[in-house]
């Protein structure tokens, strides 16, 4: 009698090569972040992608599927957008969230509606708003910078930095703007007066989000290996652009930074070559492709000048990640009249 075939031993991982690329991309900001921070938050990403596979790995077990090299992606996209002094069982939290509840309860990957490490992180700034907004720190500089430490920066000017602000939160309640320079290169902290005459130090926000120019770099090679589609990117962009010329000029309102501050500061040049991006959530159709990322543009812009939080990329990405459904049949439905009125003349 013939042997039956005994069943293939699922794979510990799921290579995908696409993911692979998204992560080499971000390795500039990972090794920001240590020297920036200090090798503490190269041992919370770490964690966080630990927390990340293990939840995969339940839950695919479960389905009888193997771990995607996604979970990777997601974990490294969560770490690098968390404050330096986040405690790790939070950071912790935040995984298990973005992965459990941002991709598995859909089916997994590629079933998810939300970006997964949006949902995490939004989940920790509603939850733990404190550790999220204000326990951010002044980077360390010079050389060897923080790969001469474990933690971040805890003290400026001998001083213990107790009450400070992010460029962002800086210059729109307390009237002081960070040099469009040390936005690019990362150079934050320092004291400084604010309009109340209060003295505070000026801090960095997300370890993975201080550099302009790390960001760019990973962000130009995506788009150099086509990895991340550039409508998407172009639209956010140009998005951020239009909102931020229009709120500041056209309706005065100075509490709206200058369009070259806007696109150096924050998290928005991560959130356009990294989070919009993301291919599963984001629309397919071209024309949607535009509108998305727009729409994102002008949200982060709008919820940065009017919201109570300055940090409003996260809340943008998941309305974006609303609309695209909605994109896609609209856009689809106008393609099938079009084809229906065609196929009627011939």
């Amino acid at each position: 009698m013939p042997t039956a075939t005994p069943p293939k031993k699922k794979l510990w991982l799921k290579k995908q090569p696409m993911m692979r690329k998204v992560e080499i991309a971000l390795l500039p900001s990972l090794i920001g972040a240590v020297y920036f921070f200090g090798w503490r938050s190269l041992a919370m990403v770490l964690w966080v992608a630990a927390v990340g596979y293990a939840t995969e790995y339940f839950m695919s077990k479960k389905r009888n599927d193997s771990v995607t090299e996604a979970v990777f992606v997601t974990s490294l996209l969560l770490g690098l957008s968390l404050p330096p002094t986040i405690p790790f069982w939070q950071a912790g939290v935040g995984a298990f969230v973005a992965i459990l509840f941002g991709k598995e309860v859909f089916g997994g990957f590629p079933r998810n509606v939300f970006n997964p490490a949006i949902v995490g992180r939004a989940f920790l700034y509603v939850c733990f708003p404190v550790d999220m907004t204000s326990r951010f720190t002044a980077v360390w500089n010079g050389i060897p910078g923080g790969l001469a430490h474990w933690s971040a920066r805890l003290q400026l000017d001998g001083m213990d930095a107790v009450s400070a602000a992010t460029p962002m939160w800086s210059r729109r309640d307390f009237g002081f703007e960070t040099s469009l320079w040390d936005l690019i290169t990362g150079n934050i902290g320092e004291l400084f007066t604010g309009s109340d005459g209060v003295q505070r130090a000026l801090v960095a926000g997300s370890v993975g989000e201080v550099s302009a120019l790390l960001v760019l770099l990973g962000g130009g090679y995506l788009l150099w290996t086509k990895t991340a589609q550039w409508r998407l990117t172009v639209s956010t962009l140009a998005g951020a652009i239009v909102a931020s010329a229009a709120f500041r000029y056209l309706l005065g309102a100075d509490a709206v930074p200058p369009v070259l501050w806007t696109l150096g500061s924050g998290a928005m040049l991560y959130a356009a070559f990294f989070m919009v991006t993301d291919p599963i959530t984001a629309p397919k159709n071209k024309s949607a492709q535009w509108i998305y990322g727009s729409f994102i543009g002008i949200l982060i812009v709008f919820l940065r000048w009017k919201a109570v939080f300055a940090g409003a990329v996260a809340f943008a990405i998941l309305l974006g990640n609303t609309l695209a459904p909605t994109l896609e049949m609209i856009y689809k439905a106008r393609k099938q009249k079009l084809a229906a009125k065609k196929g009627a003349k011939a």
